[in-house]
């Protein structure tokens, strides 16, 4: 059961995750970026971001055997050379320990990323992990039906 709406009991600091919200739909590939939104929803068991998120790139002609193939994109090959770093990255800042970001997960990224775009991608992916973590926090769940 939800326990509130945070955007109703604190809208001014819901406002301002929307306003990096808005700036990462702006600057980010819209491609990669629900493939980051999607990837760090299923690692931090948010299920209404996950469901948000693979619903959205459907609907933006996203293939279902990619988004399927997210959870495993390690050993898949439906992710072109930016996606992989893109998707390598989310998984080391999702999962931020002790030592930070691998330089070569960090390098990696850097070779197929300009230093803007690698700038925006890492605040695309602290921008869903906030999202992440106040959804399952508040125990938000997904529509049951869309």
């Amino acid at each position: 059961m939800q326990r509130m709406n945070p955007g109703e009991v604190a809208p001014k600091a819901y406002q301002a995750v929307m306003g990096l919200e808005k700036y990462v739909q702006s600057n980010v590939d819209h491609t990669v970026l629900e493939l980051v939104k999607l990837r760090a929803s299923m690692i931090n068991g948010c299920a209404y971001c996950v469901d948000m998120h693979s619903r959205d790139a459907l609907a933006n002609g996203e293939s279902s055997r990619r988004l399927f193939a997210v959870a495993t994109w390690r050993e898949s090959t439906f992710f072109d050379e930016r996606e992989r770093a893109a998707l390598d990255l989310t998984d080391a800042v999702t999962r931020l320990g002790e030592h930070g970001v691998p330089d070569e997960v960090w390098d990696t990224a850097a070779k197929v990323w300009s230093e803007k775009e690698l700038a925006d991608l890492v605040l695309a992916i602290a921008t869903i992990n906030v999202w992440n973590r106040i959804a399952v926090t508040m125990r938000l769940e997904p529509p049951a039906q869309v």
